[in-house]
């Protein structure tokens, strides 16, 4: 017997959350609904799920205070947004937070359905032996299995699509990564909103390593970016 996947689908209009939940449901989903995020967030806590769909526009608790709650809870859990709100900030904002998609309201459910597919198929582990798991950069330890990044006595936790960003540098070390070809590696899709927000995770993994001076995570106009360490 196949386990379903568990969703947390939080949403504040009842009759979509309602709509949604039961066309999920009929394609083999197992979905809570909460209709704003702090019971969103008590219900994280208390059960497990494979995903989370956040609404942003809700009362006591917003879609982006929620993906920081769910972000300090689980680093690993996958979720996208789902929402009326269509300015570029907006979406700049909720891939700063972590999210791996964010579809904007009127959406069409089997595209839905197919992103949250996407989604699950990358929580598989799948085994890799030739892909090494640890990486030196300098004087930094990368650990990707771990999602750590340490310096001397500092350890960060880096959330599930930064460690696949610092990896993707680090398997080019040294050479040009393109914008298109790692937006695709990590989403399964060319997009331009998706290769705004890998742009986003570049900026906060320079800031982590910002430490070492022989590393610098250089950028190529309009092709991609290089992690240069030199000796």
């Amino acid at each position: 017997m196949t386990t379903k996947s568990k969703i947390l689908l939080v949403e504040d209009d009842l009759s979509m959350g309602f709509l949604l939940s039961e066309y999920l449901e009929e394609n083999g989903f197992d979905v809570k609904l909460c209709r704003d995020g702090e019971s969103g967030l008590s219900t994280f806590r208390r059960g497990h799920f494979d995903l989370c769909i956040l609404d942003v526009m809700m009362p006591r608790m917003d879609g982006f205070m929620l993906a920081q709650a769910l972000r300090s809870e689980c680093a690993s859990i996958p979720f996208l947004f789902l929402t009326a709100r269509s300015l570029k900030d907006d979406k700049l904002k909720g891939f700063s937070l972590g999210a791996d998609d964010y579809i904007t309201k009127p959406f069409d459910e089997d595209e839905l359905l197919c992103r949250i597919n996407v989604l699950l198929r990358r929580q598989i582990p799948v085994a890799i032996p030739a892909s090494p798991q640890r990486f030196t950069i300098g004087s930094y330890a990368f650990d990707y299995s771990r999602q750590e990044l340490s310096w001397q006595h500092e350890t960060w936790r880096l959330t599930e699509t930064e460690a696949e960003v610092l990896r993707l540098l680090c398997l080019n070390q040294n050479q040009i990564l393109r914008r298109e070809d790692a937006v695709e590696a990590i989403y399964g899709k060319k997009d331009y909103f998706l290769g705004r927000s890998f742009d986003v995770f570049i900026s906060k993994l320079r800031k982590l390593l910002q430490h070492d001076p022989t590393i610098s995570i250089d950028n190529v106009f309009r092709v991609g970016f290089i992690l240069n360490v030199s000796d």
